[in-house]
């Protein structure tokens, strides 16, 4: 039989999805899982854990420590710590880009710009809470109204040819804009390019931007050209994690990680959040 390994957890209950990140104790990340959170997190979070576990080819025995984060955080029964949503995408992207950065994050109902200095520390946080223009949930809502399933809204804008602008600040009032648009005959793939500069706009207003610029989150996952016209539109490269929407639970399990050993990533005493 081989020996048990040493297993860290991070659980990131969105309210839109759950993903669990596993790492083991070489900071490799050997597990992650993400499905519809649903009414029920804690079943949510259970199945993602078991998901990931499979994929790591792992047993629930080695995990050595379980940090839950994001809005359903509190409903993860089997984590033995929990953290903050800015903490964990904090730390997560910092494992990548170990560099002073502000971090995008286009979730499904929020979404956040987090600001941290050259060893990780946060300096700086805004989050759009108010509407869910420009998140998850506005494309979610314009798919429908288009008639378009999710994930073929980023090939559609790739075969855009123009623009159709939308000046509507609220999801409603888009919703609308929209059929207007369909029904003066404009094309879907011009209408869903418009759809994805109104999201970045609404990014772009809510604070300023450091030299670094990181963009996460399951949009920026399945949607890359997104971030192709967020490029355009600041005039310099944008960087995205290998698995952009896994950011906070990745964080999260490096927290486990970190708690465990007693030191975090500068090989500091561990801290408790950022």
């Amino acid at each position: 039989m081989s020996k048990p390994r040493s297993i860290f957890a991070g659980v990131d209950v969105g309210a839109s999805r759950t993903k669990v990140a596993l790492f083991n104790a070489e900071k490799r990340l050997i597990g992650r899982v993400v499905r519809k959170s649903g009414t029920n997190f804690v079943t949510s979070a259970e199945i993602c854990l078991a998901g990931a576990l499979k994929m790591a080819n792992a047993d629930a025995k080695e995990i050595v420590k379980t940090t839950a984060t994001g809005y359903g955080r509190k409903n993860v029964p089997f984590a033995g710590d929990r953290k903050t949503e800015i903490g964990c995408h904090a730390k997560g992207c910092y494992f990548y880009f170990p560099e002073a950065l502000t971090i995008i994050d286009i979730g499904g109902q929020d979404n956040k710009i987090i600001k941290i200095d050259e060893e990780g520390r946060r300096t700086g946080f805004k989050m759009n809470r108010k509407c869910a223009a420009g998140t998850g949930a506005f494309l979610e809502e314009m798919s429908l109204r288009l008639d378009i399933p999710l994930e073929k809204m980023n090939d559609l804008a790739l075969q855009s040819t123009g623009l159709v602008e939308l000046g509507s600040f609220c999801t409603v009032f888009s919703a609308t804009e929209v059929l207007e648009r369909i029904r003066e005959g404009k094309k879907r793939p011009d209408i869903v390019k418009g759809l994805f500069l109104s999201m970045i706009k609404r990014v772009i207003e809510m604070d300023s931007f450091t030299e670094e610029v990181v963009m996460t989150g399951g949009v920026v996952a399945h949607n890359p050209f997104m971030v192709k016209m967020f490029e355009e539109f600041i005039g310099r490269p944008v960087k995205v994690p290998e698995f952009p929407q896994f950011t906070g639970a990745i964080g999260a399990a490096l927290f486990s990680l970190e708690a465990a050993a007693g030191r975090d990533m500068n090989n500091r005493p561990s801290i408790i959040d950022y």
